[in-house]
């Protein structure tokens, strides 16, 4: 038994590609869901989507960024569920100005854009925690799992703010795992999940061209990939229902890579 049925989760970024294979593998293991997104109509699609299914999930409307807003959404969903078991940090994202282009270098740098994906990446995961982490702490239970990205352990080109964002993340994860031991007890676990490579609406226009076959850039990361293809989103949902979970209660501050073996690969 992984002793998630009828436990309650928050995903942030519910409403994206690998944020709702996340809360969707938790939905299908007897977890209510809580589906937190800036937009209303992506997170009710992915709410109605759960039910139609058979699971039990409820929309969310709320910006990472928002105290308030994240506030009145923890509010909503105790109400609605009772207390909060899981917090699933899934909500991120990039922008053109914090990438630096193959015809562009570090001094091309938007540096407002650099700060927005910092502040969404890094904050957007601290602030959450803030808000859903107190209640684990008052039932001294809980987990919580950070999405990460493979970018924040090798050095990828293009994707500069991301990646500094999501080391943070890193960082943020270990620390916490260790406060929240040391502080609280052996009842809170906090880890994350390291994606390699999936394709989504933001990154699909770099790895694939329109007919579909690899570019330059997604050739080079295939080459690199051992199991010699992307992920998909639904490969996720293993790891994130293990941490979840009562069968990884000895497991803290820890990242786990999901890539196909990117990670490992010397390239030689």
């Amino acid at each position: 038994m992984n002793g998630l049925k009828d436990k309650v989760a928050v995903v942030t970024g519910g409403n994206g590609v690998l944020g709702g294979a996340i809360a969707t593998g938790l939905a299908n293991k007897g977890v209510k869901v809580g589906i937190l997104g800036r937009s209303e109509d992506t997170v009710q699609q992915r709410v109605e989507e759960i039910e139609n299914a058979g699971g039990k999930a409820i929309a969310l409307v709320a910006d990472v960024l928002d105290k308030e807003k994240l506030t009145s959404a923890k509010e909503k969903i105790e109400a609605e569920f009772g207390k909060v078991d899981i917090l699933v940090n899934a909500a991120g994202g990039n922008m053109k100005g914090a990438t630096i282009t193959p015809d562009q270098n570090i001094f091309d740098l938007d540096i407002d854009d650099f700060d927005k994906v910092s502040q969404l990446n890094f904050k957007g995961t601290v602030l959450p925690t803030l808000i859903f982490g107190k209640g684990m702490v008052d039932e001294k239970k809980g987990s919580i799992i950070n999405i990460s990205s493979l970018a924040a352990q090798r050095a990828l080109t293009r994707v500069m703010g991301y990646a500094a964002a999501k080391a943070a993340v890193d960082n943020f994860t270990k620390w916490l795992a260790v406060e929240m031991a040391q502080k609280y007890g052996d009842g809170i676990k906090v880890n994350a999940i390291a994606p390699g490579f999936f394709i989504g609406e933001q990154n699909r226009s770099l790895l694939l061209n329109e007919d579909e076959s690899l570019t330059s850039r997604g050739q080079t990361i295939i080459n690199q990939t051992p199991m010699k293809r992307f992920g998909e989103p639904e490969e996720l949902q293993g790891v994130a229902n293990w941490l979840a979970g009562e069968e990884s209660s000895f497991v803290t501050g820890i990242v786990v890579p999901v890539d196909g073996g990117f990670g490992a690969f010397s390239g030689v």
